[in-house]
């Protein structure tokens, strides 16, 4: 049968048409006979939710014939995203059958050599678990093996992988969250936890205003409801250091600098106060330290400073402070990158203030919208082992034997300080430290440093180059799990639609060979369980309060389509706010015992050093989530070279042109990347979207200091990292 070539190298209208008869011994490299030697079947279609790190979890029918997934399309089930794919979701076809994917168990010898050599997976967890016993015996527990893990696959039940770390006994464990940590303690101290309107429910918005988030390339499933409110009359603003895809669409784009967003929202507070816009009643009645904070901004904020200090005109300030106040409702969505600085968790907690102070929430059409965990009430089956009997765990502060928390935001630094006893081996999983942490150079030095590392994934990363062993992981389409979202409220069920591919195994049959292993070896040494089907696995982790909330009584009622938690459609609309005084903490003790402002006031920005003067920003990409994605040939094809965007001002200040190869670099290290120059930067800002990149050593954190943001300690063990506070300096190279 004869293979299209533009099957491969369609990049984006590829993606979005189908994989459709093709040879499946030439996509796949995989032994099988032609489809023409055999009748084919009827097409099958299962429901998939999309697991990876994404505002929009999105829906989708997977189409199956002769065992081969043919193509995905959109669920039209799925209220919020409502049968539609990102471009990244149409090219799953191409992640499950590329022909880079990691088919077997492999080894190095040595690591870091890349010679790599298949191995059997009787091999694989013989070698594993000999060595976790090894460390086990020689330092009296297994706190010698640390986990990172995090959301590469966010599915349910792939929190198995802390769960076979628990099997074994007491381990070292990677602790936080690199994404969003500042803006979940911001909000945590405001309203007692996180919790955002639905994001459907910006249809009844009559003002949006986006902050510091670029929709259209990171939540595109977000675009029609904002649309819809832009028919009936809003307006939508978005500020933004940089011109993003989402910039350029609204009807008012501000470029404010970098770090001062606080300093913005204080200038439209005051303005607010002036003009007696203030929704008195509300704030009174539901914050507490409301009156106190603004008599700070009366005594300490003016509009020429909150101008100076932004960048924006002061008549800009005053409009969106004026058409904010006196439009209801209004909506306010926070991004991730706003509070990726060392004042990030400050800003956004006056950005909370912003949205107390006009009434907006707890109003359907408002809100300070930022994420929300109130659907993730699963039973994490999966995740609870007990420890071994016998076991030894680090005695924390409270005096508890347990697990030993590192900082994953700092982890290279972390995991290299253990002593008693040091860090020696490494599981790794939905996680790559290698292309993801800050400082580079040290998390390739902290890895040459381990006797033994093993990492669980799909590709051949920066990671698994530095592992000794590579276990290959199955992808969504060939395993069951169920699916919730930190952005809109619906969950969804996810059926294994093939057959798990080469020798791929999930997380929790992993888990279950190791214990089958380590037992064998020495009874007694895991606890996980030894058996259980797929959708068994699955089945454990759902209970009546999760079935409660989506109206079913059965797991398998979400096979006929993904259901909608029943909530209200506002945040906080029942004014029961979950701080310890039960009203908004505009005043709020708990910051103040953690060393912080006790009110949302401004806190000053990290100062350019003299030496580097040029912030480097590194956003999200448009053609990859993280470092998975973009290493595909068809997205290569899209997106064939990383760049950095630099102002024409700017690259003319150092002999920069179009296209040429630029250094950037500062005390920490450097890396070597082509110029693209563009406005849609600021004159002191350059941009590189952070990915990674097949066949390139291109890594935007060679740059990037372990520096934290302000918070991120209370809601999730360490704070957050300051990632667009990276200064750096620029050459020719």
């Amino acid at each position: 049968m004869k293979l299209s070539r533009r099957k491969f190298l369609g990049g984006a209208v590829a993606a979005a048409s189908s994989i459709t008869l093709f040879n499946f011994n030439l996509l796949t490299g995989s032994p099988s006979a032609s489809a023409a030697d055999q009748p084919s079947e009827a097409m099958k279609t299962f429901r998939n939710v999309c697991p990876r790190n994404c505002y929009d979890t999105c829906g989708m029918i997977t189409y199956v014939q002769d065992g081969i997934l043919k193509k995905v399309e959109g669920d039209p089930k799925h209220g919020y995203t409502n049968g539609k794919l990102c471009l990244k979701g149409y090219a799953y076809p191409r992640r499950v059958y590329s022909p880079d994917r990691i088919k077997y168990p492999m080894k190095q010898t040595p690591r870091g050599s890349g010679n790599w050599t298949r191995i059997s997976w009787d091999e694989a967890m013989d070698t594993i678990a000999k060595k976790i016993l090894d460390l086990k015996q020689r330092y009296g527990s297994t706190l010698p093996i640390c986990l990172d893990k995090y959301s590469g696959n966010f599915g349910i039940v792939h929190y198995g992988i802390e769960g076979t770390m628990s099997s074994i006994g007491y381990t070292t464990r990677a602790v936080g969250t690199p994404c969003w940590p500042a803006g979940i303690d911001a909000q945590t101290y405001d309203f007692g936890t996180l919790y955002s309107n639905d994001p459907e429910d910006m249809v009844n918005a009559k003002y949006l205003i986006l902050w510091g988030q670029n929709a259209a390339w990171t939540a595109i499933h977000s675009f029609p409801f904002i649309n819809k409110a832009r028919e009936r009359g809003a307006k939508l603003v978005v500020i933004d250091p940089i011109l993003t895809s989402t910039a350029s669409k609204a009807d008012l784009y501000i470029q404010v600098n970098p770090s001062t967003d606080g300093a913005l929202a204080l200038g439209m507070a005051r303005y607010i106060i002036d003009n007696n816009w203030v929704d008195w009643e509300y704030a009174r009645a539901n914050s507490i330290g409301f009156d106190e904070w603004v008599d700070y901004i009366k005594k300490e904020v003016t509009l020429d400073w909150a101008s100076e200090k932004t960048g924006v005109p002061k008549d800009i300030i005053m409009e969106i402070a004026r058409e904010y106040a006196t439009a209801k409702p209004a909506s306010m969505w926070v991004g991730y990158g706003m509070q990726r600085h060392t004042n990030g968790g400050q800003n956004v907690r006056i950005i909370d203030a912003l949205g107390v102070m006009t009434g907006n929430v707890g109003k359907s059409g408002g809100g300070v919208n930022y994420g929300h965990l109130e659907t993730w009430g699963f039973n994490y089956n999966a995740m609870v082992n007990a420890a071994p009997k016998g076991s030894k765990g680090f005695i924390g502060p409270d005096g508890k034997e347990g697990d030993r928390a590192i900082n994953m935001n700092n982890f290279a630094h972390d995991v290299s300080a253990q002593s008693d006893p040091p860090v020696k081996m490494l599981w790794l999983a939905c996680r790559n430290p290698g292309a993801q942490d800050p400082d580079t150079n040290a998390i390739e030095k902290m890895f040459a440093s381990m006797e033994f590392v093993v990492t669980v994934d799909s590709f051949f990363n920066k990671t698994v180059e530095m592992s000794d062993i590579v276990l290959p992981a199955t992808t969504h389409f060939e395993d069951w799990d169920v699916m919730a979202s930190y952005w809109h409220y619906w969950i969804g069920i996810n059926e294994r639609a093939i057959d798990p591919l080469y020798e791929s195994k999930s997380d929790v049959e992993i888990a279950i060979e190791l214990s089958k292993k380590l037992n064998a070896l020495e009874p007694g040494s895991c606890t996980f369980p030894t058996s259980g089907t797929p959708e068994e696995w699955l089945a454990k982790e759902f209970n009546p309060g999760i079935h409660q909330m989506l109206g079913i009584e059965d797991y398998k009622e979400l096979i006929d389509g993904p259901r909608k938690a029943n909530m209200p459609a506002a945040s906080w609309s029942d004014g029961k706010f979950r701080t310890p005084s039960k009203k908004i903490e505009i005043h709020c003790e708990l910051a103040e015992k953690n060393g912080l402002p006790a009110l949302p006031i401004w806190v000053e920005e990290m100062k350019t050093p003299e030496k580097y003067p040029i912030r480097f920003m590194t956003p999200h990409p448009q053609h990859a989530l993280h470092s998975q994605f973009q290493n595909l040939d068809w997205m290569m094809t899209a997106n064939p070279e990383p760049k950095v965007e630099i102002h024409p001002v700017l690259a003319a200040k150092y002999g920069i042109a179009e296209g040429n190869m630029v250094k950037v670099y500062n005390d920490l290290g450097s890396i070597t990347v082509k110029a693209h120059l563009t406005r849609t930067t600021s004159l002191n800002v350059i941009v590189s979207y952070e990915s990674w990149y097949k066949n390139s050593n291109f890594n935007v954190n060679y740059t990037l200091k372990a520096i934290p943001s302000d918070m991120g300690k209370q809601a999730t063990g360490n704070d957050g990292l300051a990632f667009h506070d990276n200064f750096v300096m620029i050459e020719k190279a």
